[in-house]
C-alpha cells in the first residue's frame, strides 16, 4: 500500500515538540539526539530545515520518506557532535576508530560494535584536519575505506585515508588493515600481481594506461572479453564485449577510469551462473557464500544499501553450506603475506575446473540474509576481533 504524502511543513504539527521548536518555525522538526550514555535527551533538539534533508528538493513527500530522511540526519548530526573539526573523537579514552567514507554501510558493524559493547567512534574521511606535530588518539584503527568513494562524491578519501594511515602507522598504532591494504583496495593490478605471484590463478589481464592503446590492446585478447577500472567496486566500469568491433564502437562513449587505467581482461565462463566470495575476519576464514551472475551480472556487492532490481522474489546470495576447499587455507596465508586482517576474496569455478580469483574486497559488506543463515555472523566476527585487539592494547 503506498505511504499517504504528507506535506514536509506539516510534520511540526505530527511530532512532539518542545516549546523552542515550534518557535523555530513550520519549516523545523523535532529529532532528539543521542546522549554519550545512549539515552536521549529531550532538552538538546536537532532542528532541521526541511530544504537539507534528502527528500528530492519535494515539498511533499511519502511519510515513510520523511521518517527515514529525518533519521538519516539524525544520525549524521549524532556523529558530528562527537567529532572535533579534526575528524575524530576529542577525549583519548581508547576506542575502536572506523575509518570509512560512507555512512551507508556503517549500521550493521555499529550494531555489533554497540552490542558486544565495544567503544568505538566514527572517523569520515571527508575532509577534515590532523596535527602532524601530536599523537593520535589511543586506540585500534579499522580502515574501512572504498575504491568506489569516488562515485559518492568523495574524491579525495582515499588519498586523506593515505595520509591519515602513514600519520597512524608512524606512531605506532595498531591498524587493521592499513596502509599496504589500502593500496590493495583502490587497484586491482595491484591485487593480480600479487595474487599471481602467489601461484593463484587470475584471469589474463592487460592493463591500459589513458585511451589511445585501448583497441591495439584489446586485439591481444580473444573474444569475449571484458573490460574494467583498475579502481573501482559494486561493477564499477565492467563491460563484456563479444567482438573488438563492438569494442571499438563503444569508445568514445566510455566511462572513464578515475585513475586513468583500464583493464582488459579474459571473460571467464563460471560452470554455473555464480562466483563464490570467501570471507576472512583476523585473517581466519569466516563462510563462504555465492553471488547470482546470472541476475546480477558484475553489480554483486552484497550489501543492502548498494542492492539492484534483478528479476525474482530471491536474493541473489546464498551460502555456501559446507564449503571445505583448500583454496581458503590459501587465501588466509596470501591474507597473512600482506597484513590483511578483514576482507573477501572472490573467484569463479570454470567449467575445466579452473579457480580463477579475480577480486579482493577489503572493505568487505556482509549480506543480512546469508549472515543469518551463517553458523557465524560477520559483523559479530568483527566486533569481536575489534575488541579483542582493543583488550589487548589497553
Amino acid at each position: 500500500m503506498t505511504q499517504p504524502c504528507v506535506d514536509v511543513a506539516e510534520v511540526v504539527n505530527a511530532t512532539p515538540l518542545s516549546a523552542s521548536c515550534r518557535e523555530a518555525g513550520a519549516r523545523c522538526w523535532l529529532v532528539l539526539r543521542r546522549s554519550p550514555s545512549g539515552g536521549r535527551r529531550a532538552g538538546n533538539p536537532h532542528l532541521y530545515d526541511a530544504k537539507r534533508l534528502e527528500v528530492g528538493g519535494r515539498s511533499k513527500v511519502a511519510k515513510e520518506e520523511l521518517v527515514e530522511a529525518i533519521q538519516k540526519a539524525n544520525a549524521k548530526a549524532t556523529r558530528q557532535e562527537q567529532l572535533s573539526d579534526t575528524g575524530f573523537v576529542q577525549n583519548n579514552i581508547p576506542r575502536v576508530h572506523v575509518l570509512h567514507e560512507n555512512p551507508e554501510w556503517i549500521g550493521p558493524i555499529a550494531a555489533a560494535l554497540e552490542a558486544a559493547g565495544v567503544p568505538w567512534s566514527e572517523w569520515l574521511m571527508l575532509d577534515g584536519e590532523f596535527d602532524l606535530d601530536e599523537a593520535p588518539p589511543a586506540g585500534i584503527f579499522w580502515s574501512r575505506m572504498s575504491a568506489s568513494a569516488h562515485t559518492r562524491g568523495h574524491g579525495r578519501s582515499k588519498d586523506q585515508a593515505r595520509a591519515v594511515l602513514s600519520w597512524l602507522e608512524a606512531h605506532g598504532r595498531r591498524v587493521v588493515n592499513g596502509r599496504r591494504v589500502l593500496e590493495l583496495e583502490m587497484s586491482k593490478v595491484d591485487q593480480l600481481a600479487h595474487l599471481r605471484a602467489a601461484g593463484f590463478d587470475v584471469p589474463r589481464t592487460v592493463a591500459v594506461v589513458g585511451e589511445d592503446g585501448l583497441l591495439a590492446a584489446a586485439k591481444k585478447l580473444p573474444t569475449p572479453f571484458v573490460s574494467k577500472h583498475n579502481q573501482g567496486g559494486k561493477g564499477l566500469g565492467v563491460v563484456r564485449y563479444d567482438s573488438h568491433e563492438a569494442f571499438e564502437a563503444d569508445l568514445p562513449h566510455r566511462e572513464q577510469p578515475v585513475d586513468g587505467i583500464t583493464l582488459l581482461q579474459e571473460y571467464v565462463e563460471p560452470a554455473q551462473p555464480f562466483i563464490t566470495r570467501v570471507e576472512i575476519v583476523g585473517g581466519r576464514f569466516l563462510y563462504a557464500l555465492t553471488a547470482d551472475t546470472g541476475r546480477g551480472g558484475f553489480q554483486l556487492c552484497p550489501a543492502d544499501a548498494c542492492a539492484i532490481e534483478t528479476s525474482g522474489t530471491e536474493s541473489l546470495f546464498a551460502l555456501r553450506e559446507g564449503f571445505d576447499d583448500p583454496i581458503t587455507g590459501r587465501y588466509e596465508q596470501f591474507s597473512k603475506s600482506l597484513g590483511i586482517e578483514i576482507a573477501g576474496f572472490e573467484f569463479i569455478q570454470t567449467a575445466d575446473g579452473r579457480q580463477v580469483t579475480y577480486d579482493i574486497n577489503t572493505n568487505t559488506n556482509y549480506n543480512p540474509e546469508v549472515d543469518a543463515a551463517a553458523p557465524r555472523s560477520g559483523p559479530t566476527q568483527v566486533a569481536g576481533y575489534l575488541g579483542g585487539l582493543l583488550e589487548e592494547a589497553s
